[in-house]
């Protein structure tokens, strides 16, 4: 009975969380379903009394936000995978060959995080300047790579860490080299690793918004979030509507991507969990 009770309260508590995650997402889908004469309402109702699809048609009539999102994706993508691609040798490396020069890496990489963002961006403009990148984005993948590089780092150390270190060893008993005990027997087991450093490093870029801001200038380079901004008038005086309806179609990508690799995720968890 007591085992019974603490299982329900564990499910209710789960619940709870759950609730909690889809508000705001529910209450997006409310706004964008809603009027203007329902929005302006002094007693809002959850459920819209008289549903209507205007909000998306406004929202796709007014900005290019198949566009933006086909750039954020091409910049969101390309930073997981270079991130995913540099860190992980560097975070073996500094895992598997431990001295005063991995300590020294790590604390520069905390360092890192410590600085606010907005000291860097004047240098960070005019080296992007020198470099004929504003206003690409080649030059936002490349500040977006820079900055998710150091936490992603951190990440993958700390699962290669967790391989130990005897089955290396006993494939090189076995007969195979570094490069083939990498890849039979370490590289599954960081699965998990590399799948959360993508997740990361996707959501990271998909929502960035300053760095997009100082970096693009055209509207033809727009990223998403900076598209949502113009449905903000120059009052500050934000179209509710459209707006709800564009940011709740700008959530569906991360949740589309979340799907794709949770799988694998889970799969690698399982595959991580036996090391033997």
């Amino acid at each position: 009975m007591r085992t019974d009770m603490t299982r329900a309260l564990r499910y209710l508590a789960l619940l709870g969380y759950v609730v909690f995650l889809a508000f705001p997402l529910l209450w997006l889908l409310s706004t964008a379903l809603k009027t203007p004469q329902e929005m302006a309402a002094l007693d809002p109702a959850w459920i819209p009394r008289r549903p209507t699809l205007a909000n998306f048609a406004d929202a796709f009539g007014e900005q290019d936000l198949v566009g933006a999102a086909l750039r954020s994706l091409v910049v969101a993508v390309a930073t997981a995978l270079i991130t995913v691609a540099l860190a992980l040798p560097a975070a073996y490396a500094l895992a598997r060959h431990r001295g005063a020069a991995g300590r020294v890496a790590i604390g520069w990489v905390l360092v890192s995080q410590v600085f606010p963002v907005v000291l860097v961006i004047i240098p960070l403009f005019m080296v992007l300047r020198r470099l004929e990148l504003v206003n690409t984005l080649a030059g936002l993948t490349v500040v977006h790579v820079t900055f998710v590089m150091p936490f992603a780092l951190w990440m993958l150390r700390g699962y290669v860490r967790a391989v130990p270190r005897e089955l290396e060893e006993a494939a090189a008993v076995d007969g195979a080299g570094r490069l083939r005990a990498l890849a039979a027997v370490v590289a599954p087991l960081l699965a998990p690793g590399v799948v959360a450093t993508l997740l990361f490093g996707f959501i990271s870029s998909w929502n960035e918004f300053l760095f997009a801001l100082v970096i693009l200038k055209d509207p033809e380079v727009e990223t998403l979030p900076l598209t949502l901004v113009r449905f903000v008038g120059p009052e500050g005086v934000a179209r509710l509507g459209p707006l709800a309806a564009a940011s709740l179609l700008a959530t569906v990508p991360s949740l589309v991507f979340f799907a794709i690799i949770q799988r694998r995720l889970r799969s690698g968890l399982m595959a991580g969990a036996v090391k033997g």
